[in-house]
Formats: C-alpha cells, sequence, structure tokens
C-alpha cells in the first residue's frame, strides 16, 4: 500500500509539473495507458484524448467512430500499442494523413511483430521506451517546452524503476511458480517475474478466436482441479459462460485468481494500476506459503 500511494503522489507531482504552453500540443492515444504516459511527461503543456479509455469495454469489439477520425486530423502526437492489437488506428491514420503529425508505436520500438502476443503495456520494457519516445517527440514539436519533458520524463523513468525494482523482488522469491490464466494478456508480465506459465497452446487459441482442443481444455481444467498452478490470470473484460465456468472450477479447488484488463481503470495512473496488481499476486502467493 505505502509503494502504490508513493507512485500516485510521483504521479501527480509530474502531470502537474510544468508552464502551460501558449497553444497545448494535442495528444491522441489508442489505449488510455498510453495516453497516461503521455500526460505525465506533457503535464499543462498538452492535451491528451484516450480512445479506449472504458475497463468495461472490449477493446477487440471497439469500432472507430467519425469524431476519432477528426480528433487525429488535429493531433500533432499518435501513440498506440501496434502488433496487429488496435489495427483501427493505422488504417485511420491513413486515411487521413497530416503533414507533420508523429507517431510513436510500441510495437516498433520492442521490435514486436504481428502475430506475437501483442499485450505489450505488461512488458517491463515497453513503457521506458514508449516514454522516452514521447518526450523526444514533445520537445521537437514544443521546443520551449523541452526542458519541462525532460523533467517530467525522469519522474517518469524513476517509478517505473520503482515498478522493476518489485517485479525483481517477486521474481526472487517466487521464480518458477507453476501459473495459468485464460488468455496471454499478462504473458509478458508473468515471463518477467519469473513465473512457469502453463497451458500456452490453450491460451493461444482463445486469443486467436479458435477454439481451443478437447485434450487443452481438459489440460486446463485439470491444472485448476488437481493444484498444479498456484495462480489463475483471467481477463476480466471477457467473461463469457466459459471463463465463469473455469473461475468457479478455480474457486472449489481454492486457486487464488488475479484479474487483469486490456483498459486501466478509470482514476489511475499506469504505475499505480499495475503496481496494485503486482501487490495482489505478491499477497495471494504469499498467503501459499
Amino acid at each position: 500500500m505505502r509503494l502504490l500511494k508513493t507512485f500516485i503522489l510521483a504521479v501527480s507531482m509530474a502531470v502537474s509539473a510544468g508552464s502551460m504552453a501558449a497553444t497545448p500540443v494535442p495528444i491522441v492515444a489508442a489505449e488510455n495507458f498510453y495516453g497516461d504516459i503521455a500526460a505525465q511527461i506533457g503535464g499543462a503543456r498538452v492535451t491528451v484524448q484516450s480512445i479506449l479509455n472504458n475497463p468495461d469495454q472490449d477493446p477487440h469489439m471497439f469500432e472507430a467512430s467519425p469524431s476519432i477520425a477528426r480528433a487525429l486530423t488535429h493531433a500533432r502526437l499518435v501513440v498506440y500499442n501496434g502488433a496487429d492489437y488496435d489495427p483501427w488506428m493505422e488504417k485511420l491514420l491513413k486515411a487521413s494523413p497530416v503533414q507533420g503529425r508523429r507517431t510513436v508505436v510500441a510495437a516498433e520500438l520492442l521490435g514486436t511483430q504481428a502475430g506475437a502476443n501483442p499485450h505489450l503495456w505488461y512488458d517491463p520494457a515497453a513503457m521506458p521506451a514508449v516514454a522516452s519516445a514521447i518526450a523526444r517527440h514533445l520537445g521537437e514539436i514544443d521546443p520551449e517546452g523541452r526542458e519541462t519533458y525532460q523533467a517530467n520524463l525522469a519522474k517518469v523513468a524513476r517509478s517505473l524503476e520503482q515498478l522493476q525494482q518489485t517485479i525483481t523482488a517477486i521474481r526472487t522469491r517466487h521464480a518458477g511458480t507453476p501459473v495459468t490464466a485464460t488468455e496471454p494478456v499478462f504473458g509478458y508480465m508473468s515471463d518477467a517475474l519469473g513465473f512457469t506459465m502453463r497451458n500456452a497452446a490453450f491460451q493461444l487459441a482463445v486469443m486467436n478466436d479458435t477454439e481451443p482442443s478437447a485434450s487443452q481444455i481438459r489440460a486446463f481444467e485439470d491444472d485448476l482441479k488437481t493444484g498444479q498452478v498456484k495462480i489463475l490470470f483471467y481477463n476480466s473484460q471477457e467473461e463469457d459462460s466459459f471463463t465463469k465456468r473455469v473461475l468457479r472450477i478455480a474457486r472449489e479447488h481454492r486457486v487464488p485468481i488475479v484479474g487483469v484488463t486490456e483498459t486501466m481503470p478509470e482514476g489511475m495512473h499506469f504505475q499505480g494500476w499495475v503496481a496494485g496488481q503486482l501487490s495482489d499476486i505478491e499477497t495471494k502467493l504469499a498467503a501459499q506459503q
């Protein structure tokens, strides 16, 4: 809890830092966690519109609207995930080219190809790279604010390093812990924590909207029923009938459940959001020892 409060205070100071630009730089982010990082770096010198900002909405069911297309025509900087996670963004940008508009694409920064796990924001390497790119572009768009952007970037970098220290600490204590998931939303973070992720083929089928085989389903459920895994991660934005069945099995067999989302909850900052998930994981693993 103390770590979470530290993140919130540091982020609030970063967002409020810096003088107001004569004309704030308009930024559009496809996902609200990227938009939050942009706001932390830009402070009062930017305005940020995040398109996917409702944690109760399934991002895969999103359809772009004319208002979003209009917002993109005014944006000086656009930030999105890439790796086929938000393909509608690339289509909109191509449909409305604007001279001088800059883009930050997480997948390009990390070298992630289409077909790989696209949930890049859970990769601890992603946000430092995205934050650095945002600060660089903003400094070029608005040279008068360059010092502000760099100062805010330093604050963001420090808070992300605190997250990394927490990840390292959990990895030191719990590396090799067997876990499973309904789909690979949390996959990159699970790898960073040193967990042994089971049922990868099952998760890949779910992510690609294909039907898992009977043997994959049976192996997945057996892991829950026989206590082979210490945590079940599930995407709380997609609670279909199968997910509800899986959650019931996990509860019946006392497998701790950690819900993760593809959209950051309202009223939070990225660092506090991730810190809360890590705290939940640590608490549930510690309770099993």
